[in-house]
């Protein structure tokens, strides 16, 4: 009876897995279909006579977008790294004057939707210039970012044990000698997880790049792939083409720090 129920679970973890896969599968299916077959009745479940032309299209006009948000995606996980790190270091070990305020605070931080921010930084980046930049994107995306960072960073420096900072301190390092050398090599499952969770806000963010960007040069992917679909609305090889293509750079990146995304989310969950 065990064994029937676990091959039970088993064959319903398989079924709702292929479900939520299934329009990735078809997103691929569909860009490698030719133009030609795409409204076909019934359509191809699978790439019969496969084309690379939507491929083709992406490096050809989308290689610009891919770059920009890849800049940007780069500079805003560094960015919330360097201003969130601090600040947990802060809040687990230093118990600064209205600390438990603050950590409420960053918490509401995170409910603020998205467009309300995008409509305060573009009155903002109206007067000092910053529509139409990579930088501007970068800061405004670290605010959706580093709220989230620093509640991390809190919960997994509240576990590194007092006794080897206070080692740390006899020894003659300062304050921030043993942030630098002995706290934050001690957190790399929190700089993992929190930079990952950065970078994929910033390479999917589309309200801010659209809001911040929509008029500019400098567009990341997502308002690459709004724009293509607006002026290709019937070539769907090459507007699925550079979806998949767009999908690689996350997708990889969680395969191979998911060992320390899953250590670093639950940081502080358990206690001794």
């Amino acid at each position: 009876m065990s064994t029937r129920r676990q091959w039970w679970k088993t064959a319903l973890g398989v079924v709702l897995t292929a479900l939520m896969l299934f329009p990735i599968y078809w997103m691929i299916n569909v860009s490698l279909t030719p133009g030609e077959r795409m409204r076909q009745t019934p359509p191809d479940w699978f790439p019969t006579s496969p084309t690379f032309e939507g491929y083709a299209a992406v490096l050809r006009d989308q290689l610009p977008a891919l770059g920009t948000s890849l800049l940007v995606g780069v500079c805003t996980a560094a960015l919330t790294v360097a201003v969130a790190a601090p600040a947990g270091f802060a809040l687990a070990k230093l118990s600064p004057l209205g600390g438990g305020p603050l950590h409420f605070v960053l918490v509401i931080a995170q409910m603020i939707p998205g467009i309300i921010m995008a409509m305060g930084f573009y009155s903002l980046y109206l007067s000092v210039g910053g529509l139409d930049t990579w930088w501007g994107l970068v800061i405004a995306d670290s605010t959706l970012a580093v709220p989230f960072g620093a509640l991390v960073f809190t919960a997994f420096m509240s576990a590194v044990p007092d006794e080897i900072i206070q080692a740390a301190r006899i020894d003659g390092a300062g304050l921030w000698r043993t942030f630098r050398s002995v706290v934050l090599p001690a957190s790399r499952n929190a700089v993992v997880t929190v930079s990952l969770f950065a970078f994929l806000w910033a390479w999917s963010d589309f309200v801010f790049a659209n809001t911040l960007n929509g008029s500019g040069d400098v567009r990341p992917i997502t308002l690459g792939i709004y724009r293509y679909i607006g002026n290709n609305d019937q070539d769907w090889n090459s507007i699925m083409a550079t979806a998949v293509v767009a999908s690689v750079p996350a997708a990889v990146l969680l395969v191979v720090a998911q060992r320390y995304v899953a250590a670093g989310v639950t940081a502080g969950a358990v206690k001794d």
